[in-house]
């Protein structure tokens, strides 16, 4: 039978309250389940005043709008005001009533610009539910997953003027210096000046619109400005720490900085996962020298074709030099001022050999080997990777850290940035790092909810059944 809806329908007055509106297993009822958001009055406290002006916006409100946009997706905040408008779910989440009006989409920009910017109220919202998560024992932080993934910035890459800088420091420069002149004192060689700070400098490419963002070639003709989100994250996949750099800074000149505040927070965590971006002999020694396990994976030889590799040159320790593919040695000749020993076969012996093409295309035919001071670290790296433990633990990189890029660029608009500046894209970064934590923490808390409660209640059925059971 055809059955027609009447339009008429539409305007009758119905009794209904608008939690009956809002499906049992709708995800925002899992949110509220998951953590009580009133700790953000006690974050934001000192940024209102007690006794001036008008009343405030609930603050738990407007940055419940912020989860909302960025836990589903919403392409901006004047968009989610509309959505929050027609949404019962939203509303309830936020505790709006059918006719309470929803804050203007610019009151959240407002508040950032006159109370949240240059704070880290963003940071500790995101800490503040990483800890719930820590309080459930939902982390597994004894292997640390640590790697970058860039985010367009919302710059047009047309726009650019070339600029000089100063080069980074290095925070293990002093310490690389000391160990310099002692290696060339031991070697009764001369000493050098050498200076702790960094003073060359690079031309980089600065972009007019957003000049936080660096340029990112992306294949050999592309270019665009980025930043770069720098995540620590468990096997898990709870992000522990995130921080954001212009796109043009390499992966290994942050590492400090995220691993530091990644191990403060997790001191017994005992490896650390990274990609070949990392394998550098001052990481492999940190962290060695930390008591925790470097994971790193196998980094193809940078050699030119025809040539013979580095590794086909045998390194020995005890006399410290090398022997060549031809049964030839390549004694020490000195330790240069960014850390590396060299090692110089002999002319005249070069001269002559008949793999020399394959070897050098030196005009003095003289072959040249550098190994870094710190080379031995890299080296005990290297044998951790052909151990089991590292073929158990180094694959999880797909399903935990390049997992979280996948989820953060697909499901939460982590793709392009929203904003300018690389504060407004940490706290984007910050606030979508937040959102996956909160909900897989929902989602976790509600199973393992309903795990007690099946427990539970086949405990109760045993314990009734239990007399009838004894007397067969």
């Amino acid at each position: 039978m055809l059955t027609k809806k009447q339009e008429s329908e539409r305007g009758q007055y119905q009794l209904v309250a608008i939690d009956d509106l809002v499906p049992k297993d709708h995800l925002v009822r899992d949110l509220l389940q998951a953590i009580n958001f009133d700790f953000i009055y006690d974050e934001v406290k000192d940024m209102y005043s007690e006794d001036k002006g008008r009343p405030s916006i609930d603050p738990v409100v407007l940055f419940k709008m912020v989860f909302i946009q960025y836990m589903f997706d919403i392409r901006s905040m004047r968009q989610t005001v509309k959505e929050i408008e027609v949404n019962m779910a939203y509303r309830w989440f936020l505790g709006l009533d059918f006719t309470d009006s929803v804050p203007h989409f610019g009151t959240f920009s407002k508040n950032y610009e006159r109370r949240f910017h240059d704070t880290d109220i963003f940071e500790r919202i995101f800490k503040r539910i990483l800890t719930e998560a820590i309080n459930c024992g939902f982390v597994d932080a004894n292997s640390i997953f640590i790697d970058s993934t860039p985010i367009k910035a919302n710059a047009n890459k047309k726009k650019r003027i070339k600029e000089i800088v100063n080069h980074k420091a290095k925070v293990y420069k002093r310490q690389l210096n000391q160990e310099i002149c002692q290696d060339r004192e031991a070697n009764n060689k001369k000493q050098i000046d050498l200076d702790d700070n960094d003073g060359d400098t690079k031309t980089i490419t600065k972009s007019t619109t957003d000049p936080d963002a660096g340029i990112l070639r992306k294949g050999d003709h592309q270019e665009i400005f980025a930043y770069s989100a720098h995540t620590a994250c468990d096997k898990n996949n709870f992000v522990l720490n995130a921080t954001v750099t212009a796109a043009n800074e390499h992966d290994s000149t942050v590492f400090d900085e995220v691993y530091e505040e990644t191990k403060k927070d997790f001191p017994d965590c005992e490896n650390i996962v990274l990609d070949a971006a990392y394998k550098t002999p001052w990481i492999a020694k940190r962290i060695i020298d930390d008591g925790k396990i470097p994971f790193m994976p196998y980094k193809r030889p940078m050699t030119k074709a025809g040539y013979f590799k580095k590794y086909e040159y045998i390194y020995d320790p005890y006399y410290n030099h090398y022997v060549c593919p031809n049964g030839e040695i390549l004694p020490y000749s000195t330790t240069n001022r960014l850390g590396y020993k060299e090692y110089k076969s002999s002319s005249k012996t070069c001269e002559c050999c008949e793999q020399r093409e394959q070897c050098t295309n030196n005009k003095n035919f003289t072959k040249v080997i550098t190994r870094h001071l710190w080379s031995d670290y890299l080296d005990t790296a290297e044998k951790i990777r052909h151990t089991q433990l590292w073929k158990d633990i180094y694959p999880q990189r797909s399903h935990t850290i390049e997992r979280i890029f996948g989820d953060a660029k697909e499901k939460h608009r982590m793709r392009y940035a929203q904003f300018r500046g690389i504060n407004k894209v940490k706290m984007q970064v910050l606030i979508t790092y937040a959102c996956m934590n909160l909900k897989k923490l929902a989602k976790w808390k509600k199973l393992k909810d309903l795990t007690n409660s099946f427990f539970h209640n086949f405990i109760g059925i045993l314990e009734i059944l239990s007399p009838q059971l004894s007397t067969i």
